[in-house]
């Protein structure tokens, strides 16, 4: 029990922030899922142990019940036989009393000791559940993150879609979409390059086309429209 709950609390207490810096900076959400597989084995296994645990809670209190029961009546018999002078039997049944009473103790600190253990596991769950929940939500944020990101290298018209996204979700989701701001206004500016490359390349062929109709004209007027 106590190492699937040292299990448990490694994947509660990890760091989401870096296992998202991590899927993106490998563009990828396989980090995310090992996450969601080990958290969804490990919260299998806590509700398996917490109904064990569950069960047996029951089971101890119902016996301590038990006990406290027939120990609280031997106690009011006890009373009645002194009363009508049957000294003996009330001996005998102080001895019974005793050992109820020591049984009804033992269960009740079993009963409260494994309650104990068994709201460890439900905090446990409750917990996992929740950071399991966040993680799958933030791995199809990440997922459209990274859409995006794709579709940025392609036309830069999807920057209004990533000025929406950074508009919803937690601090890590705006995080991330800057993350993706930060990688697409690189592609921008790569891209821009090269459209200034292009158009460079495009207004010198241009240049040159306009000088040789010029020469070309003059050759033409001169006579020499075949000479280079």
């Amino acid at each position: 029990m106590a190492s699937l709950l040292e299990k448990v609390q490694t994947l509660i207490s990890a760091n989401l922030h870096a296992l998202i810096d991590r899927a993106l900076e490998a563009n990828s959400v396989a980090v995310l899922d090992e996450y969601i597989r080990q958290a969804e084995r490990n919260l299998e296994s806590l509700e398996d142990a917490a109904a064990t645990v569950g069960g047996t809670v029951r089971t101890l209190k119902r016996k301590y019940e038990e006990y406290k029961a027939a120990a609280d009546k031997l106690d009011r018999d006890i009373d009645t036989l002194l009363m009508k002078g049957k000294s003996e039997l009330a001996a005998a049944a102080q001895a019974d009393l005793n050992t109820k009473q020591q049984l009804a103790q033992e269960y009740y600190e079993q009963w409260q000791k494994q309650e104990a253990e068994y709201q460890r596991l439900l905090d446990a769950r409750t917990k996992l559940e929740a950071r399991l929940t966040a993680i799958k939500e933030e791995r199809e944020h990440l997922i459209a993150l990274m859409e995006l990101a794709e579709a940025k290298a392609v036309t830069v018209e999807t920057i209004k879609s990533l000025d929406d996204l950074q508009g919803i979700g937690d601090e890590d989701v705006r995080r991330l979409s800057e993350q993706i701001r930060s990688r697409l206004d690189r592609e921008e500016a790569r891209l821009e390059m090269e459209s200034t490359s292009l158009q460079r390349q495009m207004d010198e062929i241009l240049e040159r086309d306009a000088i040789e109709a010029q020469l070309e004209e003059r050759r033409r007027r001169l006579g020499l429209s075949g000479e280079s």
